[in-house]
Protein backbone atom coordinates (compact mmCIF):
# COMPACT_ATOMS: atom_id res chain seq x y z
CA UNK A 1 0.00 0.00 0.00
CA UNK A 2 1.25 3.50 -0.79
CA UNK A 3 0.40 5.93 2.01
CA UNK A 4 0.79 9.65 2.62
CA UNK A 5 1.42 10.33 6.32
CA UNK A 6 1.12 13.97 7.35
CA UNK A 7 3.01 14.88 10.50
CA UNK A 8 4.98 11.70 10.04
CA UNK A 9 8.14 13.05 11.69
CA UNK A 10 6.33 13.86 14.93
CA UNK A 11 5.77 11.74 18.02
CA UNK A 12 2.82 9.59 16.95
CA UNK A 13 3.56 9.98 13.25
CA UNK A 14 7.08 8.60 13.41
CA UNK A 15 5.92 5.53 15.34
CA UNK A 16 3.05 4.91 12.92
CA UNK A 17 5.39 5.35 9.96
CA UNK A 18 7.89 2.88 11.40
CA UNK A 19 5.16 0.28 11.87
CA UNK A 20 3.87 0.71 8.32
CA UNK A 21 7.36 0.47 6.85
CA UNK A 22 8.04 -2.66 8.90
CA UNK A 23 5.09 -4.41 7.31
CA UNK A 24 6.12 -3.41 3.78
CA UNK A 25 4.06 -0.31 2.95
CA UNK A 26 5.49 2.54 0.85
CA UNK A 27 5.33 5.96 2.50
CA UNK A 28 5.52 9.63 1.69
CA UNK A 29 5.98 11.54 4.95
CA UNK A 30 4.94 15.20 4.84
CA UNK A 31 6.06 17.36 7.77
CA UNK A 32 6.86 21.05 8.13
CA UNK A 33 9.33 20.55 11.03
CA UNK A 34 7.96 23.61 12.82
CA UNK A 35 9.33 25.00 16.07
CA UNK A 36 6.36 24.20 18.33
CA UNK A 37 9.01 22.07 20.01
CA UNK A 38 12.67 21.50 19.10
CA UNK A 39 12.73 20.71 15.34
CA UNK A 40 15.90 18.67 15.91
CA UNK A 41 13.77 15.99 17.56
CA UNK A 42 11.61 15.67 14.47
CA UNK A 43 14.65 15.73 12.20
CA UNK A 44 16.09 12.83 14.20
CA UNK A 45 12.83 10.91 13.74
CA UNK A 46 12.90 11.61 10.01
CA UNK A 47 16.54 10.53 9.77
CA UNK A 48 15.65 7.23 11.40
CA UNK A 49 12.78 6.71 8.94
CA UNK A 50 15.04 7.63 6.02
CA UNK A 51 17.13 4.52 6.65
CA UNK A 52 14.28 2.64 4.97
CA UNK A 53 14.32 2.58 1.18
CA UNK A 54 10.53 2.68 0.84
CA UNK A 55 10.01 6.12 2.37
CA UNK A 56 10.22 9.65 0.98
CA UNK A 57 10.47 12.58 3.40
CA UNK A 58 8.91 15.83 2.16
CA UNK A 59 9.53 19.08 4.04
CA UNK A 60 6.37 21.09 3.56
CA UNK A 61 3.12 22.41 4.97
CA UNK A 62 -0.33 20.86 4.61
CA UNK A 63 -1.68 24.37 3.90
CA UNK A 64 0.49 24.62 0.77
CA UNK A 65 -2.11 23.73 -1.83
CA UNK A 66 0.35 23.58 -4.73
CA UNK A 67 2.64 21.22 -2.83
CA UNK A 68 -0.23 18.93 -1.82
CA UNK A 69 -1.63 18.93 -5.34
CA UNK A 70 1.79 18.01 -6.70
CA UNK A 71 2.17 15.10 -4.30
CA UNK A 72 -1.21 13.66 -5.22
CA UNK A 73 -0.54 14.20 -8.94
CA UNK A 74 2.77 12.31 -8.78
CA UNK A 75 1.80 9.54 -6.38
CA UNK A 76 -1.07 7.11 -6.59
CA UNK A 77 -1.86 7.01 -2.86
CA UNK A 78 -4.00 4.22 -1.52
CA UNK A 79 -4.45 5.99 1.81
CA UNK A 80 -3.86 9.23 3.67
CA UNK A 81 -3.16 9.16 7.42
CA UNK A 82 -3.58 12.75 8.59
CA UNK A 83 -1.68 13.29 11.84
CA UNK A 84 -0.31 16.80 11.19
CA UNK A 85 -1.86 19.44 13.45
CA UNK A 86 -1.20 22.14 15.97
CA UNK A 87 -1.63 20.18 19.19
CA UNK A 88 -2.31 21.00 22.82
CA UNK A 89 -5.15 22.59 24.76
CA UNK A 90 -3.32 25.36 26.61
CA UNK A 91 -1.28 26.68 23.64
CA UNK A 92 -4.48 26.89 21.59
CA UNK A 93 -5.85 29.43 24.09
CA UNK A 94 -2.90 31.69 23.30
CA UNK A 95 -3.00 31.41 19.52
CA UNK A 96 -6.45 30.25 18.39
CA UNK A 97 -6.21 31.81 14.93
CA UNK A 98 -3.12 29.77 14.10
CA UNK A 99 -4.78 26.60 15.39
CA UNK A 100 -7.80 27.24 13.22
CA UNK A 101 -5.66 27.95 10.16
CA UNK A 102 -3.52 24.81 10.44
CA UNK A 103 -6.07 22.34 11.75
CA UNK A 104 -9.02 23.44 9.62
CA UNK A 105 -7.63 24.97 6.43
CA UNK A 106 -4.85 22.38 6.27
CA UNK A 107 -7.36 19.55 6.62
CA UNK A 108 -9.58 21.13 3.98
CA UNK A 109 -6.67 21.31 1.51
CA UNK A 110 -6.12 17.56 1.93
CA UNK A 111 -9.82 16.74 1.66
CA UNK A 112 -10.07 18.67 -1.60
CA UNK A 113 -7.46 16.35 -3.09
CA UNK A 114 -9.35 13.32 -1.80
CA UNK A 115 -12.50 14.69 -3.43
CA UNK A 116 -10.80 14.14 -6.76
CA UNK A 117 -9.67 10.65 -5.70
CA UNK A 118 -12.57 9.35 -3.59
CA UNK A 119 -11.30 5.77 -3.37
CA UNK A 120 -8.35 6.85 -1.23
CA UNK A 121 -8.78 5.85 2.41
CA UNK A 122 -8.70 8.71 4.90
CA UNK A 123 -7.65 8.22 8.54
CA UNK A 124 -7.96 11.41 10.59
CA UNK A 125 -6.33 11.97 13.98
CA UNK A 126 -8.90 13.51 16.27
CA UNK A 127 -8.68 13.85 20.05
CA UNK A 128 -10.40 12.98 23.31
CA UNK A 129 -10.55 16.76 23.82
CA UNK A 130 -13.70 16.82 21.68
CA UNK A 131 -15.65 15.41 24.65
CA UNK A 132 -15.12 18.60 26.63
CA UNK A 133 -16.40 18.61 30.21
CA UNK A 134 -18.54 15.54 29.64
CA UNK A 135 -19.70 14.20 33.01
CA UNK A 136 -20.92 10.91 31.49
CA UNK A 137 -18.07 8.41 31.68
CA UNK A 138 -16.63 6.46 30.04
CA UNK A 139 -16.86 8.52 26.85
CA UNK A 140 -18.65 6.87 23.93
CA UNK A 141 -18.37 7.87 20.30
CA UNK A 142 -22.09 8.66 20.15
CA UNK A 143 -22.06 11.02 23.18
CA UNK A 144 -23.36 14.57 22.84
CA UNK A 145 -20.21 16.65 22.29
CA UNK A 146 -21.54 20.07 21.37
CA UNK A 147 -19.57 21.89 24.07
CA UNK A 148 -15.79 21.88 23.39
CA UNK A 149 -13.87 23.88 26.00
CA UNK A 150 -10.75 24.90 24.04
CA UNK A 151 -9.94 26.09 20.53
CA UNK A 152 -7.91 22.92 19.99
CA UNK A 153 -10.89 20.73 20.86
CA UNK A 154 -13.14 22.78 18.60
CA UNK A 155 -10.77 22.39 15.63
CA UNK A 156 -10.61 18.63 16.12
CA UNK A 157 -14.39 18.28 16.23
CA UNK A 158 -14.65 20.55 13.19
CA UNK A 159 -12.15 18.31 11.40
CA UNK A 160 -14.38 15.30 12.04
CA UNK A 161 -17.34 17.22 10.59
CA UNK A 162 -15.39 18.31 7.51
CA UNK A 163 -14.37 14.70 6.98
CA UNK A 164 -17.98 13.55 7.27
CA UNK A 165 -19.14 16.17 4.75
CA UNK A 166 -16.62 14.97 2.18
CA UNK A 167 -17.50 11.35 2.84
CA UNK A 168 -21.21 12.15 2.40
CA UNK A 169 -20.68 14.09 -0.82
CA UNK A 170 -17.96 12.03 -2.47
CA UNK A 171 -17.95 8.62 -0.78
CA UNK A 172 -14.42 8.90 0.66
CA UNK A 173 -13.83 5.97 3.08
CA UNK A 174 -13.11 7.79 6.33
CA UNK A 175 -12.12 6.86 9.88
CA UNK A 176 -11.65 9.42 12.67
CA UNK A 177 -9.62 8.34 15.70
CA UNK A 178 -10.03 10.04 19.05
CA UNK A 179 -6.68 9.62 20.81
CA UNK A 180 -6.59 9.63 24.61
CA UNK A 181 -3.43 11.23 26.12
CA UNK A 182 -0.73 9.37 24.24
CA UNK A 183 2.72 8.97 25.83
CA UNK A 184 5.93 7.03 25.30
CA UNK A 185 9.36 7.33 23.63
CA UNK A 186 9.76 10.44 21.42
CA UNK A 187 6.90 12.13 23.27
CA UNK A 188 6.62 15.87 22.78
CA UNK A 189 8.64 17.54 25.55
CA UNK A 190 5.85 19.89 26.66
CA UNK A 191 3.45 17.03 27.44
CA UNK A 192 2.83 16.19 31.10
CA UNK A 193 4.60 12.84 31.41
CA UNK A 194 7.68 14.07 29.55
CA UNK A 195 7.78 17.32 31.52
CA UNK A 196 7.21 15.63 34.87
CA UNK A 197 9.79 12.91 34.26
CA UNK A 198 12.51 15.41 33.37
CA UNK A 199 11.62 17.58 36.36
CA UNK A 200 11.85 14.67 38.80
CA UNK A 201 15.15 13.51 37.29
CA UNK A 202 16.56 17.03 37.58
CA UNK A 203 15.11 17.71 41.06
CA UNK A 204 12.95 20.56 39.78
CA UNK A 205 9.37 21.35 40.87
CA UNK A 206 6.50 19.83 38.89
CA UNK A 207 3.70 22.23 37.89
CA UNK A 208 0.83 20.52 39.71
CA UNK A 209 -2.58 21.87 38.67
CA UNK A 210 -5.53 21.49 41.02
CA UNK A 211 -5.82 19.09 43.96
CA UNK A 212 -4.51 16.04 42.05
CA UNK A 213 -7.92 14.43 41.55
CA UNK A 214 -8.16 15.10 37.79
CA UNK A 215 -8.04 11.83 35.86
CA UNK A 216 -6.68 10.96 32.44
CA UNK A 217 -6.86 7.88 30.25
CA UNK A 218 -3.14 7.56 29.45
CA UNK A 219 -2.44 5.48 26.34
CA UNK A 220 0.96 4.01 25.54
CA UNK A 221 2.24 4.72 22.03
CA UNK A 222 2.50 1.05 20.97
CA UNK A 223 -1.20 0.57 21.68
CA UNK A 224 -2.09 3.70 19.70
CA UNK A 225 -0.01 2.54 16.73
CA UNK A 226 -1.77 -0.81 16.77
CA UNK A 227 -5.11 0.99 16.69
CA UNK A 228 -4.10 3.30 13.84
CA UNK A 229 -2.88 0.43 11.66
CA UNK A 230 -6.02 -1.61 12.35
CA UNK A 231 -8.19 1.42 11.57
CA UNK A 232 -6.37 1.89 8.26
CA UNK A 233 -6.95 -1.73 7.29
CA UNK A 234 -10.65 -1.55 8.21
CA UNK A 235 -11.31 1.91 6.75
CA UNK A 236 -14.68 1.98 5.02
CA UNK A 237 -17.79 4.11 5.23
CA UNK A 238 -17.54 6.80 7.91
CA UNK A 239 -16.58 5.75 11.43
CA UNK A 240 -15.30 7.32 14.65
CA UNK A 241 -13.33 5.27 17.18
CA UNK A 242 -11.93 5.98 20.62
CA UNK A 243 -8.34 4.79 21.07
CA UNK A 244 -7.43 4.72 24.77
CA UNK A 245 -6.49 2.30 27.51
CA UNK A 246 -10.02 2.47 28.97
CA UNK A 247 -8.60 3.11 32.45
CA UNK A 248 -8.01 6.33 34.34
CA UNK A 249 -5.13 7.56 36.51
CA UNK A 250 -5.34 10.55 38.84
CA UNK A 251 -2.74 13.27 38.59
CA UNK A 252 -1.59 12.45 42.13
CA UNK A 253 -1.06 8.78 41.28
CA UNK A 254 0.69 9.63 38.01
CA UNK A 255 3.23 11.81 39.81
CA UNK A 256 3.69 9.15 42.49
CA UNK A 257 4.33 6.47 39.84
CA UNK A 258 6.83 8.69 38.02
CA UNK A 259 8.66 9.31 41.28
CA UNK A 260 8.84 5.59 42.07
CA UNK A 261 9.97 4.73 38.54
CA UNK A 262 12.68 7.40 38.51
CA UNK A 263 13.66 6.70 42.12
CA UNK A 264 13.31 10.29 43.32
CA UNK A 265 10.74 12.16 45.41
CA UNK A 266 8.74 14.61 43.25
CA UNK A 267 8.65 18.27 44.26
CA UNK A 268 5.24 19.85 43.66
CA UNK A 269 4.57 23.42 42.52
CA UNK A 270 0.86 23.62 43.30
CA UNK A 271 -1.20 25.79 40.95
CA UNK A 272 -4.93 26.25 40.23
CA UNK A 273 -6.65 24.38 37.41
CA UNK A 274 -6.03 26.03 34.05
CA UNK A 275 -8.65 27.27 31.55
CA UNK A 276 -9.50 24.55 29.05
CA UNK A 277 -8.57 21.70 31.39
CA UNK A 278 -11.17 18.99 31.99
CA UNK A 279 -11.63 16.90 35.12
CA UNK A 280 -11.59 13.48 33.47
CA UNK A 281 -10.96 11.67 30.20
CA UNK A 282 -12.02 8.04 29.97
CA UNK A 283 -12.46 6.02 26.78
CA UNK A 284 -15.13 3.45 26.12
CA UNK A 285 -13.26 1.31 23.56
CA UNK A 286 -15.92 -1.36 23.04
CA UNK A 287 -16.53 -0.21 19.45
CA UNK A 288 -12.84 -0.35 18.53
CA UNK A 289 -12.50 -3.74 20.26
CA UNK A 290 -15.40 -5.31 18.40
CA UNK A 291 -14.88 -3.79 14.96
CA UNK A 292 -11.11 -3.35 14.74
CA UNK A 293 -9.79 -5.95 17.15
CA UNK A 294 -8.15 -3.13 19.11
CA UNK A 295 -6.75 -4.51 22.37
CA UNK A 296 -4.49 -2.18 24.42
CA UNK A 297 -2.09 -4.10 26.65
CA UNK A 298 0.14 -1.56 28.38
CA UNK A 299 -0.68 -0.37 31.90
CA UNK A 300 0.45 3.06 33.01
CA UNK A 301 2.99 1.54 35.42
CA UNK A 302 4.52 -0.59 32.66
CA UNK A 303 4.43 2.24 30.13
CA UNK A 304 6.18 4.61 32.52
CA UNK A 305 8.94 2.05 33.11
CA UNK A 306 9.50 1.80 29.36
CA UNK A 307 9.42 5.57 28.94
CA UNK A 308 11.84 6.30 31.77
CA UNK A 309 14.21 3.62 30.42
CA UNK A 310 14.10 5.32 27.01
CA UNK A 311 14.78 8.78 28.51
CA UNK A 312 17.80 7.40 30.35
CA UNK A 313 19.11 5.80 27.17
CA UNK A 314 19.05 9.07 25.20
Amino acid sequence: MKILVTGGAGFIGSHVSSALLARGDQLVVLDNFNDFYDPALKRANAAHLSLQRSVQIVHGDIRDQALVQGLFARENFDALIHLAAMAGVRPSLENPLHYGDVNLRGTQVLLEELRRRPRTRFVFASSSSVYGSNDKVPFREDDDIHHPVSPYAATKRAGELLAYTHHHLYGIPTTCLRFFTVYGPRQRPEMAIAKFTRAVMEHRPIPFFGDGSTRRDYTYIDDIVDGVVKALDHCEGYEIYNLGESATTTLSLLVELIGKTVGEEPILDRQPLQPGDVLVTYADISKARSRLGYAPRTSVAEGLERYVAWVRSC
